[in-house]
């Protein structure tokens, strides 16, 4: 009775996470929709900005580095990236150390639109984390 009971909780607990991580990027969505952009769109360009993927000295920093920070499968990313470099806001090259990985960076619009809509991401995180 005791376990059925902890399982139960523990399963809300998990329930009230996914629901919380779902009206967060729905929020998010909307709030960056005006600016062509979406929750995972920003994402990866506040990695990129925060240099939270080990940018290297030039600014670019590796894509399986920002999938290590950005919960998408690695074709998802792939697609995005590419996407977001079709309106000019990152650019992507080949690792020189390595031929089989690609490097990403911030370009001067990219840097400018994410500095443009972080207040209004971060207002959203702290609306849906406060529990507005």
């Amino acid at each position: 009775m005791a376990a059925n009971r902890a399982d139960a909780r523990l399963e809300e607990q998990w329930r009230d996470i996914l629901a919380v991580h779902a009206r967060t990027m729905c929020e998010i969505d909307r709030a960056l929709h005006p600016h062509g952009l979406g929750a995972s769109d920003f994402e990866v360009l506040d990695v990129l900005a925060s240099g939270l993927a080990a940018a290297d000295a030039d600014d670019h920093c590796r894509v399986q580095n920002i999938a290590g920070k950005i919960h998408l499968s690695q074709s998802a990313l792939s697609r995005l990236i590419a996407r977001l470099e079709k309106d000019g806001l990152v650019t992507r090259s080949v690792c020189a150390e390595d031929r089989r990985g690609v490097r990403v960076a911030l370009t001067d619009k990219g840097r400018s639109l994410h500095s443009e809509v972080l207040p209004l991401q971060r207002d959203v995180l702290a609306r849906t984390l406060r529990g507005d």
